[in-house]
């Protein structure tokens, strides 16, 4: 090579900018290619690869595992080349229970410990994909993602997957990249889909009220966070920390001895290290008053146990122990993810914002795909039909045809070169009768489908009604129970501190509107008046529930399935008398096939009393009070159903009332609940009464002995008409008896609509269908026997009925009930 030819290939640079220029490409591609998770699926790339290698070998969970040399093999030949032990590394932790709050890969063998034990090598172990991962993956194959070449552009490889969950705020994100890093700690998934469909349903929401869902990180080791406002400043701003404890109990011993019992421990903390340290601190003499350490955990779970020398205090050896180990540690939260290949740090609605927008898109080029795949076959079916019905000079073109048959079928009969190919394709066998009605039957619903498909594509409300619906499917496929307990720290003031203590009225939609008013709302009326509008609801909602309640009071919400759901009276935003009011579904997350049957303020949980419910079957059952304090959010089975009952009805009693039930046709029955014996939450219950075919129970009271002289029974019909009994004249039978006559109903005063145990001072509540209420004194109506129809107690429009009535208590009641 001559000396010019060598001096032309020499570039001149500044060393600065050329370090600058390479540091900052090898950073960015550390960053976008191997450190940072994408906020749409929350996957780092070697986790995308790993996952879409195991769906291309066909590891689903249906299928047997494989090794995992396969896999890796696979992803370092086809679309990873980098060291085969940082893919296996990542794997492993996909498989990692203590890991991965819901983990993506099936492991079988050894997959380490959260002692911080290796696993075993890649030969010795299997693997499949976790039911989970495959919700990750799907639709990726309807074009619902972009694809790109891989390293050596042989093969293809998706830039995202479809994530059809919030991966990456379930699961969570560790990763150190150059000059920055992200921590994103997991969250129960039925939180966080309840947060997002909150977000669909309202925008504008913030931070603080996507909080009132997600209430904080789940980590799949459980343990306890204590500090509400660390995990709000975190989510607020995307920088942050927790501090997380670890779940102990302190058991007293003989002797006057006491152990402490570490049953969980904080997320990433090696438990075989923490046990050394602890042991390391008894030896220096750093902390004194332990006698014994050891690891007593095994397959059902973990357990350390701590055992305190005599007469010293645990709970000053645990303080130490919270300081000088990882008893206590905290969590970092940065929650920066690539966003649109930046990295960028986020809040908590942003997070929640780009996920939904993925969401979108994923919907609409699937609802796309879906289309054109459809129009397609439609085009084809219609050409086979047009075949079918000219058939007989289909096949004469066909014979006289050398190699030409398709353009001739096309000029003939105006059909496409496609549609050609395929009647020229077509097999005998679709000439027969049968096989035309098919294909009539098979594009009637190609156009039904392309109908929906094109008014999916032009309605975005239909777009965020898929994705929630597919999201609620989700959570009610894979939602577990919260696992991390989260408390306030030392001086931070709850939310119900800064509300204040007030009574107020709950009103509940048949549509599943509530709200919250004061109670001085209505003013009570004289008996037979038109009454007030309750609220301004759609035509065919109406109100059905309304009672008095304290703020700080629970209400614990009774669904027809049998569910139960509890919030506090303050967390029922409040409305004016004439608003809707909010979606229920949206402070308690309820099915959409679910509805409120009973709404029950609660103070106190005590052990001895008990909630009584009532099918429209018939069936009653009782229940300890205590088996519903759960702050679990999806609801809890309060009952047992049949598939042809439901709930109708739920009272709170100490055990020792009588029970009064009513039938639509005014049937009643009255009978101790000792006759009931308690059961738990998961049961059915026993008969209440012996009904009609075609009668049922419409209201249940509670009838307290020691004050019947001061009570009576008020029943009201759908058509307005209300009398009322001295309770005496119902006397108690044994349950499952068909009972006796309790109101005397005919063409004019229509069914019973309920029934109530009042006083003369008490206030009553009629509502009706339209949404009318009327409030009124109880002594206003008249007292009558049981056989009697009632007088008029609201008088009502052709069109109209009587939907529910409410009792409502004077301010005295209130304060007594409060003593």
């Amino acid at each position: 090579m001559s000396e010019i030819e060598n001096k032309s290939q020499i570039i001149d640079t500044n060393i600065t900018d050329e370090m600058r220029k390479s540091y900052l490409d090898y950073a960015m591609t550390v960053i976008v290619s191997r450190a940072l998770p994408d906020v749409r699926d929350g996957l780092k790339p070697v986790h995308r690869r790993i996952l879409y290698s195991a769906n291309e070998l066909g590891l689903t969970p249906d299928k047997p595992h494989k090794k995992s040399a396969r896999i890796v093999g696979d992803v370092l030949g086809k679309y990873h080349p980098h060291g085969d032990t940082a893919v296996y590394d990542a794997m492993v932790r996909l498989a990692q229970s203590f890991s991965m709050r819901y983990p993506l890969i099936d492991g079988h063998g050894n997959f380490g410990s959260v002692d911080g034990d290796q696993a075993a090598a890649m030969r010795y172990t299997e693997a499949r994909m976790s039911k989970m991962a495959m919700e990750l993956l799907r639709d990726f194959n309807k074009d619902t993602v972009d694809f790109r070449p891989n390293f050596d552009e042989t093969l293809k490889e998706p830039v995202v997957l479809p994530s059809r969950f919030p991966n990456l705020l379930v699961n969570g994100s560790q990763g150190i990249a150059v000059g920055m890093a992200s921590s994103i700690p997991p969250h129960n998934i039925g939180e966080v889909i309840n947060g997002i469909m909150a977000y669909i349903d309202d925008p504008e929401i913030d931070v603080l009220g996507l909080m009132k869902y997600i209430k904080g990180p789940d980590f799949p080791t459980g343990a306890i966070i204590e500090g509400k406002d660390n995990i709000k400043n975190a989510y607020l701003t995307g920088r942050g920390f927790v501090k997380v404890k670890s779940k102990v109990e302190i058991e007293e011993m003989k002797n006057n001895r006491s152990r402490i019992i570490v049953s969980e421990i904080p997320y990433i903390v090696n438990k075989a290290r923490l046990i050394e340290k602890i042991a390391e601190l008894v030896k220096d003499k750093r902390i004194d008053g332990i006698s014994d350490l050891r690891d007593e955990s095994d397959r059902t779970g973990m357990r350390i146990v701590i055992e305190i020398k005599r007469d010293f205090n645990p709970n000053i050896v645990l303080n130490n122990l919270y300081k000088h180990t990882q008893l206590q540690d905290n969590f970092s939260i940065i929650m920066i993810a690539l966003v649109n290949n930046e990295p960028k740090v986020l809040n908590l609605k942003d997070m929640i914002h780009y996920y939904v927008e993925h969401q979108r898109e994923i919907v609409v080029r699937r609802t796309q795909y879906d289309l054109n795949k459809a129009e397609a076959r439609a085009h084809i079916v219609e050409g086979l039909r047009i075949a079918i019905d000219n058939i007989d000079e289909v096949i004469r073109i066909i014979r006289a045809s050398y190699n030409d048959a398709e353009q001739k079928l096309m000029e003939r009969f105006n059909l496409s070169e496609i549609q050609a190919r395929a009647i020229v394709d077509m097999r005998l066998r679709r000439l027969q009768g049968l096989e035309r009605e098919k294909l009539d039957a098979e594009y009637e619903e190609l156009i039904r489908m392309i109908n929906k498909f094109k008014e999916i594509l032009a309605n975005q409300h239909l777009v965020d009604q898929i994705v929630k619906d597919e999201l609620k499917e989700i959570k009610d496929n894979f939602y577990d129970e919260r696992r991390t307990e989260i408390i306030a720290d030392e001086g931070e003031i709850g939310v119900e501190d800064l509300i204040e203590e007030e009574n107020v009225a709950i009103t509940l939609t048949s549509f599943g509107y509530i709200k919250r008013l004061p109670e001085d709302t209505y003013k009570a009326q004289n008996r037979g008046g038109k009454g007030i509008t309750a609220l301004t609801t759609r035509e065919e909602d109406f109100v059905k529930d309304l009672f008095i309640t304290s703020t700080h009071d629970y209400l614990l919400f009774m669904t027809n399935k049998g569910k139960m759901y509890r919030i506090k009276a303050y967390e029922v935003p409040e409305a004016r008398r004439q608003a809707k009011g909010t979606a229920a579904i949206n402070l308690i997350g309820i099915d959409t096939n679910e509805q409120i049957r009973a709404i029950i303020p609660i103070r106190d949980f005590n052990d001895d009393e008990f909630l009584i419910f009532a099918t429209k079957k018939g069936i009653i059952k009782k229940t300890k009070l205590n088996e519903f304090d759960t702050s679990r959010k999806t609801g809890l089975v309060a009952i047992k159903i049949a598939d042809d009952d439901e709930l109708i009805s739920v009272n709170k009693t100490d055990g020792t009332k009588d029970i009064f039930i009513v039938t639509k046709y005014g049937k009643g029955i009255r009978f101790n609940e000792s006759d009931v014996r308690d059961m738990g939450r998961n049961t059915m219950g026993v008969k209440a009464i012996t009904t009609s075919a075609d009668d049922e129970l419409v209201s249940m009271s509670i009838i307290n002995q020691s004050e019947e002289n001061n009570k009576y029974i008020l029943t009201v019909t759908e058509k307005g008409y209300a009398k009322i009994t001295v309770s005496s004249e119902y006397r108690c039978q044994n349950r499952g008896g068909k009972g006796m006559k309790a109101h005397n109903i005919n063409e004019k005063t229509g069914r019973i609509v309920g029934s109530l145990i009042v006083e003369k001072e008490d206030d009553i509540m009629l509502l009706s269908v339209n949404g009318t209420i009327i409030r009124m004194h109880a002594k206003g109506i008249s007292i009558m026997g049981r056989d009697t129809q009632g007088v008029i107690a609201m008088r009502l429009n052709n069109d109209d009925k009587v939907a529910s009535i409410a009792k409502i208590y004077s301010e005295e009641d209130l304060e007594t009930e409060e003593e």
